[in-house]
Protein backbone atom coordinates (compact mmCIF):
# COMPACT_ATOMS: atom_id res chain seq x y z
CA UNK A 1 0.00 0.00 0.00
CA UNK A 2 2.90 2.35 -0.46
CA UNK A 3 2.50 5.32 -2.75
CA UNK A 4 5.18 4.73 -5.43
CA UNK A 5 4.47 7.95 -7.32
CA UNK A 6 4.90 11.26 -5.56
CA UNK A 7 1.30 12.47 -5.66
CA UNK A 8 -0.70 13.70 -2.72
CA UNK A 9 -4.04 15.19 -1.82
CA UNK A 10 -4.38 18.91 -1.27
CA UNK A 11 -4.38 19.89 2.40
CA UNK A 12 -8.07 20.83 2.22
CA UNK A 13 -8.99 17.50 0.62
CA UNK A 14 -6.92 15.53 3.10
CA UNK A 15 -8.66 17.31 6.00
CA UNK A 16 -12.05 16.51 4.45
CA UNK A 17 -11.04 12.87 3.96
CA UNK A 18 -9.91 12.63 7.59
CA UNK A 19 -13.24 14.09 8.68
CA UNK A 20 -15.16 11.56 6.61
CA UNK A 21 -13.04 8.67 7.88
CA UNK A 22 -13.62 9.76 11.49
CA UNK A 23 -17.31 8.91 11.09
CA UNK A 24 -16.51 5.20 10.94
CA UNK A 25 -15.16 2.85 13.62
CA UNK A 26 -11.47 1.93 13.54
CA UNK A 27 -10.90 -0.75 10.93
CA UNK A 28 -13.95 0.29 8.90
CA UNK A 29 -12.27 3.06 6.85
CA UNK A 30 -13.32 1.30 3.65
CA UNK A 31 -16.81 2.67 4.33
CA UNK A 32 -15.49 6.07 3.24
CA UNK A 33 -14.32 4.78 -0.14
CA UNK A 34 -16.96 6.28 -2.45
CA UNK A 35 -16.79 9.85 -1.09
CA UNK A 36 -12.99 9.64 -1.01
CA UNK A 37 -12.96 8.53 -4.66
CA UNK A 38 -15.08 11.58 -5.53
CA UNK A 39 -12.60 13.82 -3.75
CA UNK A 40 -9.65 12.11 -5.45
CA UNK A 41 -11.24 12.45 -8.85
CA UNK A 42 -11.82 16.17 -8.25
CA UNK A 43 -8.25 16.67 -6.99
CA UNK A 44 -6.60 14.84 -9.90
CA UNK A 45 -8.02 16.33 -13.12
CA UNK A 46 -11.37 14.55 -13.14
CA UNK A 47 -10.16 10.97 -13.40
CA UNK A 48 -8.64 8.16 -11.33
CA UNK A 49 -5.25 6.96 -12.50
CA UNK A 50 -3.82 3.75 -11.01
CA UNK A 51 -1.48 5.97 -8.93
CA UNK A 52 -4.44 7.97 -7.62
CA UNK A 53 -6.32 4.79 -6.71
CA UNK A 54 -3.19 3.50 -4.95
CA UNK A 55 -3.07 6.77 -2.98
CA UNK A 56 -6.72 6.31 -1.96
CA UNK A 57 -5.93 2.75 -0.84
CA UNK A 58 -2.97 3.99 1.17
CA UNK A 59 -4.97 6.72 2.91
CA UNK A 60 -7.84 4.34 3.71
CA UNK A 61 -5.44 1.51 4.67
CA UNK A 62 -7.05 -0.97 2.30
CA UNK A 63 -5.77 -3.00 -0.64
CA UNK A 64 -5.50 -1.27 -4.02
CA UNK A 65 -7.64 -3.95 -5.64
CA UNK A 66 -10.53 -2.95 -3.34
CA UNK A 67 -10.34 0.58 -4.73
CA UNK A 68 -10.05 -0.66 -8.33
CA UNK A 69 -13.14 -2.86 -7.91
CA UNK A 70 -15.33 0.03 -6.79
CA UNK A 71 -13.91 2.61 -9.20
CA UNK A 72 -14.38 0.30 -12.19
CA UNK A 73 -17.95 -0.62 -11.22
CA UNK A 74 -19.58 2.82 -11.08
CA UNK A 75 -19.98 4.99 -14.20
CA UNK A 76 -19.43 8.13 -12.09
CA UNK A 77 -15.74 7.27 -11.77
CA UNK A 78 -13.48 7.82 -14.76
CA UNK A 79 -10.47 5.56 -15.30
CA UNK A 80 -9.11 7.62 -18.19
CA UNK A 81 -8.85 11.36 -18.80
CA UNK A 82 -12.17 13.09 -19.52
CA UNK A 83 -13.31 16.56 -20.47
CA UNK A 84 -14.07 19.31 -17.98
CA UNK A 85 -17.78 18.56 -18.38
CA UNK A 86 -18.86 14.93 -18.59
CA UNK A 87 -22.38 14.55 -19.93
CA UNK A 88 -23.71 11.27 -18.51
CA UNK A 89 -26.89 10.73 -20.52
CA UNK A 90 -29.24 8.11 -19.11
CA UNK A 91 -30.23 5.59 -21.75
CA UNK A 92 -32.36 3.12 -19.81
CA UNK A 93 -36.08 2.45 -20.24
CA UNK A 94 -37.76 5.68 -19.18
CA UNK A 95 -35.17 7.94 -20.77
CA UNK A 96 -34.92 5.81 -23.90
CA UNK A 97 -38.70 5.78 -24.41
CA UNK A 98 -38.77 9.57 -24.03
CA UNK A 99 -36.01 10.29 -26.52
CA UNK A 100 -32.61 9.75 -24.87
CA UNK A 101 -31.21 8.38 -28.12
CA UNK A 102 -32.18 11.63 -29.85
CA UNK A 103 -30.52 13.64 -27.05
CA UNK A 104 -27.32 11.58 -27.33
CA UNK A 105 -27.33 12.01 -31.12
CA UNK A 106 -27.94 15.75 -30.79
CA UNK A 107 -25.10 16.23 -28.30
CA UNK A 108 -22.82 14.12 -30.49
CA UNK A 109 -23.64 16.14 -33.58
CA UNK A 110 -23.34 19.48 -31.79
CA UNK A 111 -19.97 18.59 -30.21
CA UNK A 112 -18.62 16.38 -33.00
CA UNK A 113 -18.10 13.35 -30.74
CA UNK A 114 -19.60 9.94 -30.08
CA UNK A 115 -20.36 8.40 -26.68
CA UNK A 116 -17.08 7.68 -24.95
CA UNK A 117 -15.24 10.49 -26.72
CA UNK A 118 -13.98 13.91 -25.63
CA UNK A 119 -14.00 17.09 -27.69
CA UNK A 120 -10.64 18.17 -29.11
CA UNK A 121 -10.58 21.20 -26.79
CA UNK A 122 -10.95 18.91 -23.75
CA UNK A 123 -14.13 20.63 -22.63
CA UNK A 124 -16.78 17.89 -23.03
CA UNK A 125 -17.00 14.11 -22.75
CA UNK A 126 -20.19 12.31 -23.77
CA UNK A 127 -21.19 9.08 -22.03
CA UNK A 128 -24.32 6.94 -22.38
CA UNK A 129 -24.93 5.45 -18.93
CA UNK A 130 -27.39 3.27 -17.09
CA UNK A 131 -30.17 4.57 -14.84
CA UNK A 132 -29.49 7.79 -12.98
CA UNK A 133 -32.74 7.57 -11.01
CA UNK A 134 -34.72 10.39 -12.56
CA UNK A 135 -37.27 8.33 -14.48
CA UNK A 136 -40.15 10.74 -13.91
CA UNK A 137 -38.29 13.58 -15.60
CA UNK A 138 -36.81 11.72 -18.56
CA UNK A 139 -34.83 12.22 -20.69
CA UNK A 140 -32.06 13.50 -18.47
CA UNK A 141 -28.34 13.88 -18.10
CA UNK A 142 -25.99 14.48 -15.22
CA UNK A 143 -22.96 16.75 -15.35
CA UNK A 144 -20.97 16.67 -12.12
CA UNK A 145 -23.43 17.05 -9.26
CA UNK A 146 -26.12 18.63 -11.45
CA UNK A 147 -29.12 16.83 -12.94
CA UNK A 148 -30.69 18.28 -16.09
CA UNK A 149 -34.13 16.87 -16.74
CA UNK A 150 -36.96 16.95 -19.31
CA UNK A 151 -34.32 17.54 -21.97
CA UNK A 152 -34.98 18.86 -25.45
CA UNK A 153 -32.41 19.73 -28.10
CA UNK A 154 -32.92 23.40 -27.22
CA UNK A 155 -32.26 22.77 -23.51
CA UNK A 156 -29.16 20.76 -24.40
CA UNK A 157 -27.87 23.60 -26.60
CA UNK A 158 -28.35 26.04 -23.72
CA UNK A 159 -26.50 23.67 -21.35
CA UNK A 160 -23.58 23.32 -23.72
CA UNK A 161 -23.37 27.09 -24.15
CA UNK A 162 -23.60 27.67 -20.40
CA UNK A 163 -20.92 25.11 -19.50
CA UNK A 164 -18.64 26.31 -22.29
CA UNK A 165 -18.98 29.92 -21.07
CA UNK A 166 -18.16 28.86 -17.49
CA UNK A 167 -15.12 26.96 -18.74
CA UNK A 168 -14.55 25.14 -15.45
CA UNK A 169 -14.39 21.48 -14.50
CA UNK A 170 -17.63 20.06 -13.13
CA UNK A 171 -17.41 17.32 -10.51
CA UNK A 172 -19.40 15.57 -7.84
CA UNK A 173 -17.60 17.73 -5.30
CA UNK A 174 -19.42 20.75 -6.70
CA UNK A 175 -21.97 19.95 -4.04
CA UNK A 176 -21.30 20.94 -0.47
CA UNK A 177 -19.46 17.85 0.81
CA UNK A 178 -18.91 19.36 4.24
CA UNK A 179 -22.65 19.32 4.87
CA UNK A 180 -23.72 16.27 2.90
CA UNK A 181 -21.19 13.58 3.74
Amino acid sequence: MSNPVNIKFSDASLALIQNIMSRYPEGKQKSALIPVLHIAQADFDGWLSPQTMDLVASVLKIQSVEVYEVASFYSMFHLAPVGNCVFDVCRTSSCWSRGADNIIAHIGKRLGIKPGETTSDGMFTLKAVECLGSCGTAPMLQCGASFHENLTPEKVDALIDSYRAAGTRRSYTDMDYKNTL
